[in-house]
């Protein structure tokens, strides 16, 4: 799993906090589905929020660093039920002007 220091964890979690979750995570946990839309997201936006409904918090970490490993994402904040990863964006992605 990816890392970030404290300095860019903390920018990267204020920005978070104003920011609706894009993907609600139920009992069925992480489908094809939700990663694509985790995807698209952090293509779109560098920076998501997820809620999960259910689950103890040692599933929800676990469920954070499947999340980051698959998308290869890094963990930014984990309270409660609500998870902030984020992904730069690469120089591919950006448009060219």
């Amino acid at each position: 799993m990816l890392k970030l220091n404290t300095s860019q964890r903390r920018s990267l979690a204020a920005r978070a906090h104003h920011i609706n979750p894009i993907v609600i995570i139920g009992k069925d946990g992480l489908s094809a589905g939700v990663m694509n839309e985790l995807d698209k997201g952090l293509s779109n936006h560098e920076l998501v929020k997820i809620k999960i409904l259910n689950g103890d918090r040692k599933a929800r970490a676990l469920l954070l660093e499947e999340i980051c490993q698959q998308l290869e994402a890094f963990p930014v904040n984990h309270i409660g039920k609500i998870l902030v990863i984020y992904r730069p964006e690469t120089e591919e992605k950006k448009p060219t002007c």
